[in-house]
């Protein structure tokens, strides 16, 4: 999945305005304009689209955590520089206190069914032989069964 069809979502999924986006990204010690936000929430056709790059959404999902756990003692977590579906959908299980059984039942919704030993190797080490990788489907299915538990929406934005 692009990195801008994430965020768009997210920010649909949990109703997040501007400021209260701009609030995440300086959880993660990063300083965002309104201006980059909207050209980063705009569709890829759009002549000021900006692509989001896997920094710049680490970090906001590093805020994210924050936003929805609280802040933890120590250092701000460093943003990774390259994203993937695992780790995005890692991320979203941390800030949202999700446990496997909550992934499986969120994907049931968007009626989508995977086995727990399925969820459970998408969380593994990536050098482990049970290691699978999370397929942009995975990751689209989730969020659609996140905006349903959320807002109670079965349609698409």
């Amino acid at each position: 999945m692009l990195n801008n069809d994430i965020l768009r979502r997210l920010r649909f999924i949990f109703d997040l305005n501007d400021d209260k986006m701009i609030k995440i990204f300086a959880l993660a010690a990063e300083e965002v304009t309104r201006a980059q936000i909207s050209d980063w929430l705009k569709k890829d056709d759009h002549e000021d689209f900006k692509p989001i790059y896997d920094i710049d959404l680490s970090k906001f999902l590093n805020g994210f955590i924050t936003y929805k756990r609280g802040q933890k003692e120590g250092e701000i977590p460093k943003p990774e520089k390259s994203l993937n579906n695992n780790l995005v959908l890692r991320k979203l299980k941390i800030a949202l206190s999700l446990k496997d059984d909550d992934i499986l039942e969120i994907l049931n919704l968007a009626n989508f069914r995977l086995s727990k030993h399925e969820l459970s190797a998408f969380f593994r080490n990536p050098s482990q032989s049970q290691y699978r990788q999370c397929k942009d489907q995975v990751l689209r299915n989730f969020l659609y069964g996140l905006q349903i538990k959320e807002r109670g929406v079965t349609k698409s934005e």
